[in-house]
């Protein structure tokens, strides 16, 4: 039985890791539990699930945890409250796997905090490797924890380059469906609202990932993601747009020979094969109806309409803090967006203008990204304002 711990199990990917668990209860227990505000949903997991130890991001939810918990279960879990508290949570000793799903600059400091404590790692945090991947994954490597990915671009890389030398490999491309913008201009964009931009065409995901699809900017995250994940540079990591979702990701050999992997477009998959890597569980999604499918289609991004994408390559290169000040950027203008307070095409002009402002420095301490993001934050707040 693997005992395990989800870091954001009130969001898409917790709720969904729990429905795959809930479907293999002989193989998997639930420890702790991690979240944020949603203490109606949290309270409904711990009667489901009833977690050893369970932290939320503030006293004031905590307080009102214990006391609705208290009354529910004669043995109720240890609630603990804050960043330490849900970094204490991650590192429980009683847990073999933590899956962080804690979204944004947020899901940092647990999943160092999981790492320290020897656990496996099923990353669905991109943001974790954005801002600190250097310093992550030489963390990982010291305590010897295995780092799966979750993201299903950089799961499906991960299958196809298995039991395969990484020297062979030539380049790796991430598809992308291009959200619910695909084939628009730049004026269309500019009419574009919140709802609109939410509108994912194929998959469920959280309002800022669902942003940040929409602009392109989650896979420019992604490509970071991946230089720490495969060890490749920027120059062997492409991006297509396929609006089908079905190609999740493919693996060029130096024999230019292709290795692609196919699935209907659910978060399930990548997230059942972290959490039973090195095998496989049975149905965890729907069949893949090959027959049905009339076309697969492939082109390159926009990146004049989208230039998120490219500013992310930039971050890449550059190195250092700029992709912990490229993330914080973007974590702010689309909070921006989604309270109405600018448009769609401001997104990028914001990230843009603080990347500009920003003067690269190393990024071998922690305490340089977190000064990196704290910078960012307020400069592109200046921007907007």
């Amino acid at each position: 039985m693997k005992r395990i711990t989800i870091l954001g199990s009130t969001g898409s990917i917790g709720r969904s890791t729990l429905e795959v668990i809930s479907n293999h209860s002989d193989k998997f227990d639930v420890v702790a539990l991690a979240a944020g505000s949603n203490l109606e949903l949290l309270l409904e997991q711990v009667k489901i699930f009833k977690p050893e130890i369970v932290a939320v991001a503030d006293e004031v939810a905590a307080q009102e945890l214990r006391k609705r918990v208290g009354a529910q279960h004669a043995m109720p879990p240890q609630i603990l409250s804050g960043p330490n508290g849900i970094a204490d949570a991650a590192a429980y000793e009683g847990s073999d796997f933590v899956l962080s799903a804690i979204v944004g600059f947020a899901g940092l400091l647990p999943t160092l905090s999981a790492i320290r404590a020897g656990k496996t790692i099923g990353l669905a945090n991109k943001e974790t490797l954005v801002i600190a991947g250097k310093i992550v994954m030489e963390e990982a490597m010291k305590s010897g924890v295995m780092v799966l990915p979750v993201d299903s671009e950089h799961s499906a890389i991960f299958q196809c380059i298995e039991g395969h030398s990484r020297a062979s490999v030539r380049r790796i491309v991430l598809t992308a469906s291009g959200g619910p913008f695909v084939g628009k201009g730049v004026d269309d964009l500019s009419r574009a609202t919140p709802v609109d931009a939410l509108k994912h065409p194929n998959w469920n995901m959280g309002r800022k990932i669902t942003i940040d699809s929409a602009t392109l900017m989650n896979k420019g995250l992604e490509v970071i993601e991946a230089h720490y994940l495969f060890g490749l540079p920027p120059e062997r990591i492409d991006v297509l747009i396929h609006p089908q979702s079905i190609v999740h990701s493919m693996v060029e050999f130096n024999d230019r020979s292709c290795i692609a992997h196919l699935s209907t477009p659910d978060m399930k998959g990548p997230i059942a094969y972290s959490l039973s890597y090195p095998e496989r569980l049975d149905d965890t999604i729907p069949r893949l109806d090959l027959e049905r499918i009339e076309k697969l289609t492939f082109y390159k991004p926009d990146t004049e309409c989208f230039p998120c994408l490219s500013y992310a390559y930039d971050a890449l290169r550059e190195g250092g803090t700029m992709p912990a000040v490229l993330n914080a950027a973007n974590e702010v203008a689309v909070g921006a967006f989604l309270d109405g307070a600018i448009g769609f095409n401001d997104i990028p002009v914001i990230i843009k203008k603080t990347m500009h402002s920003h003067k690269t420095m190393q990024a071998t301490a922690l305490d340089s990204v977190i000064e990196a993001d704290r910078w960012a934050r307020e400069e592109a707040r200046e921007v907007i304002s």
